[in-house]
């Protein structure tokens, strides 16, 4: 006898629960040839730092993992192919009363669920604004600051986390939003987090991949369950980038320890299917793979030539 099918349990969907980014990026390059598996950043304990005062009087940032618009760097746009020519290797700096094209072109997000048409759903700058003109948070801080996507821990942990940490500091900022895109910048973004927290600085991570920034445990986690490129909200929908953001900041005033973890209520669609694409080596004919193979070894041969330059 077999068990009770979905619709007469009430049961969901097996394949409806957080995406396995991990276990999905190792099989997957495997299957495109690259045998020695990635090790992803694992920590049991993460530091926490208490806000210092309460949030309608401090000063938050935003740390984002989205590049700035170059147009001499190829296509950029909505729905363009992986582009590592528009990759930043340092940390870069914006100024938070101006508007800024941020585009995530540079990373591994969720193309085929979504066309990044709207930067809102990573860089939440202009839902920030909007909380400090009500009052919510006390100032925006001056500063927004990007965080290379690194593959490498020892970079991130010894270059960019300190010299995020040092730019926070000169704005006096209480309180950090993190805000990652790609499977790699969900790494970076907890490594950053870890470092600032433990220097006295409280952060929150807004982001979509769970298995990872709970692998690499941080002090604050808002986990959204959308496509990648989706942490700050839904496309084109300011009520769910306005909720996305007050979840965290909600979470920046109430998590008492550290890994504290709170799931957006937010669903992607009722169709839950669109979680079996990424990544999924099932779903890919050994044609497509080999395709990738090729254009992932000319990606990377475009990012060693832009990190020796």
């Amino acid at each position: 006898m077999t068990g009770p099918r979905d619709d007469q349990s009430g049961f969901a969907s097996d394949h409806d629960c957080p995406i396995p980014y991990m276990q999905r990026t190792r099989e997957y390059y495997a299957a495109i040839g690259y045998t020695t598996p990635y090790r992803w950043a694992h920590y049991i304990d993460a530091p926490f730092q208490p806000l210092k005062k309460p949030l309608a009087q401090s000063r938050v940032t935003i740390v984002t993992t989205a590049a700035p618009y170059d147009p001499a760097k190829g296509d950029q746009g909505p729905g363009a192919a992986y582009n590592g020519s528009a990759k930043f290797y340092t940390v870069y700096e914006g100024d938070s009363t101006k508007q800024h094209d941020l585009r995530i072109s540079h990373i591994g997000y969720d193309r085929k669920h979504t066309t990044a048409t709207d930067s809102g759903t990573w860089f939440p700058l202009p839902q920030l604004l909007k909380a400090r003109a009500a009052g919510r948070i006390g100032e925006v801080a001056p500063r927004f600051f990007g965080a290379p996507t690194n593959r490498s821990h020892r970079i991130t942990i010894d270059i960019d986390a300190p010299d995020i940490l040092a730019r926070c500091v000169a704005d006096q900022v209480d309180a950090a939003v993190i805000v990652p895109n790609c499977p790699v910048c969900h790494q970076t973004s907890a490594l950053v987090a870890r470092h600032l927290e433990a220097n006295g600085i409280a952060t929150v991570v807004m982001g979509c991949a769970k298995d990872i920034v709970e692998h690499g445990a941080v002090p604050r986690f808002l986990f959204s369950d959308f496509p990648l490129g989706n942490s700050a909200g839904k496309p084109h929908d300011a009520a769910s980038q306005a909720q996305t953001l007050e979840l965290a900041l909600g979470l920046l005033e109430s998590a008492t320890v550290a890994r504290t973890t709170v799931q957006s209520p937010l669903r992607w669609s009722a169709d839950a299917s669109w979680k079996l694409d990424y990544n999924n080596i099932s779903q890919i004919s050994p044609e497509e793979l080999a395709r990738r193979r090729a254009e992932f070894d000319k990606q990377k041969e475009i990012a060693r030539g832009n990190r020796a330059a």
